[in-house]
């Protein structure tokens, strides 16, 4: 049986139809930049987020550098954030010559921990950036009270979470600006690299916009200093094609994060939490496993792909030593980071791929 930790081949077989189709209408059209799909998927994810506003870029990176530009933010600055997520978070920070603050996670949905984050605000805090991590919604109501008194924008980064809710809302919405990804193994995936910004604030949507046109509103006339990002017609097509099925496509990845759950049920590893009134929408179900690097190494003897994310905590990253990072910092992080085991998730998993997965764990467990 071959397994896939992400099975994007067999998603776009069952819609090849559907999006060859959105494909070829570009193709035939040549506006393979600035098409109209772009404008049109902008719409439509605005609707579907319930936000006035949002403007596609090349990659959920871009989307939290742009948003931070658009914030003015830069060096001197502190920006506060999870030490315990990809790199991008707070790679553009660090790009933009600010400091990423970071605040330790809540061990058991890993998100930022809402309680630590006034304790680390000062008056260079330029922004808060929780990270919906895994498709599980970061507690937003304690962050916008800690940061709405103060004047704080709150960028949610959202890469991982495309359709999760949070208090019956759609995350991206509920902060300042909204930050996605539509990388290929994201819940909602393009082809290639894509992302987009949301805000319900129309200055700064207008402001984002300009950016990620190399800061000109006008063609060769520069307003302010951009980037090259604009969001391809091709992915747009792609994504306006696959949008209409996300729900379905969460609802997927929950029946058999379910499944799991009872398939796992009675071994030693700690299956993912769901938050009261949130919506996990799994982009990764992942566990904390006792002995993780053995398990690891026995999966992987056995072809079970799995991964790790994240090894290596930011505040432990040589990229980001001028923030002053050392080993303790964060206890609840790096023990995180010590347990975590990603198992396959994806639209594609049938009854035998879980049996098989789950199986090979409790072999492990069993007669280790």
């Amino acid at each position: 049986m071959k397994l896939q930790m992400v099975d994007v081949i067999g998603q776009y077989k069952r819609m090849q139809g559907e999006i060859d189709a959105a494909m070829g209408a570009v193709l035939q059209s040549g506006m393979f930049i600035q098409g109209k799909e772009v404008g049109e998927l902008e719409r439509a994810v605005a609707a579907y987020l319930g936000v006035a506003h949002a403007v596609g870029c090349a990659s959920g990176t871009d989307a939290l550098q742009i948003a931070m530009m658009a914030l003015g933010i830069g060096p001197g600055d502190e920006v506060i954030t999870t030490p315990f997520t990809f790199v991008a978070t707070a790679e553009t920070i660090g790009i933009l010559g600010a400091k990423p603050v970071y605040v330790d996670i809540d061990p058991r949905t890993f998100n930022i921990d809402p309680a630590l984050v006034a304790g680390a605000i000062t008056p260079r805090t330029k922004a808060i950036i929780p990270v919906h991590l895994y498709g599980q919604p970061a507690d937003m109501e304690p962050l916008l009270g800690a940061a709405r008194p103060r004047g704080i924008p709150v960028i949610e980064d959202a890469a991982q979470a495309m359709g999760a809710a949070y208090g019956g809302r759609k995350v991206c919405g509920l902060g300042t600006i909204g930050c996605i990804s539509f990388f290929p193994s994201k819940n909602l995936g393009c082809f290639g690299d894509g992302g987009m910004v949301v805000t319900n604030d129309a200055r700064l949507a207008e402001s984002m916009r300009v950016i990620a046109a190399h800061g000109s509103r006008v063609r060769y006339y520069h307003d302010v200093l951009g980037l090259n990002s604009r969001l391809d017609t091709l992915q747009a097509a792609i994504l306006s094609a696959k949008l209409p099925h996300l729900g379905e496509f969460n609802e997927a990845r929950r029946r058999a994060a379910a499944r799991y759950d009872e398939l796992l049920a009675g071994l030693p590893v700690t299956t993912p939490f769901r938050a009261p009134g949130a919506e996990h929408i799994f982009h990764q179900y992942t566990l904390r496993a006792p002995r993780r690097d053995a398990l690891a190494a026995f999966l992987k003897e056995r072809g079970i792909p799995h991964a790790i994310y994240y090894p290596v905590p930011l505040h432990l990253q040589k990229a980001f030593a001028m923030a002053g990072g050392k080993k303790g910092d964060f206890p609840v992080t790096e023990k995180a980071a010590e347990e975590v085991i990603s198992l396959p998730m994806h639209t594609e998993l049938t009854e035998e791929h879980l049996q098989c997965i789950t199986g090979a764990i409790r072999e492990f467990y069993t007669k280790k």
